[in-house]
């Protein structure tokens, strides 16, 4: 199997484009009232969907992940250009390799830049 993408489902689709244009540059595909960008080898699209109504009440429940090799350079990048910050970059262990930084868009959705992870 392989992970190619996830989907944000929103009330007001418009709104989480425009904040993801402001980061990611334009889309890479719009159609069908479909937003997205490729971000690597995957892909994050946002749409309008039926059963979700207003902001996120639990935000921690779903992260998606940003990998990058420099998290502090595009946790400076993201922030600039307007993303809401949660986290600045911070070690969750005492490797001194491994960082992770975490924002939040419009519905309350969390995503995070994160340094490369062996698996």
């Amino acid at each position: 199997m392989n992970l190619n993408s996830i989907l944000i489902g929103s009330e007001d689709p418009q709104r989480l484009a425009e904040y993801y244009t402001g980061l990611f540059g334009k889309p890479s595909f719009e159609e069908g009232g479909f937003t997205g960008w490729q971000l690597g080898s995957g892909a994050m699209v946002i749409g309008r969907h039926d059963q979700v109504k207003g902001h996120n009440q639990h935000p921690g429940r779903l992260i998606w992940n940003l990998e990058t090799a420099d998290v502090k350079g595009d946790f400076e990048r993201l922030k600039a250009a307007g993303a809401k910050v949660i986290q600045e970059p911070y070690q969750p262990s005492p490797a001194p390799e491994g960082w992770i930084a975490t924002f939040t868009d419009p519905d309350d959705n969390y995503f995070q830049l994160m340094s490369p992870m062996e698996m």
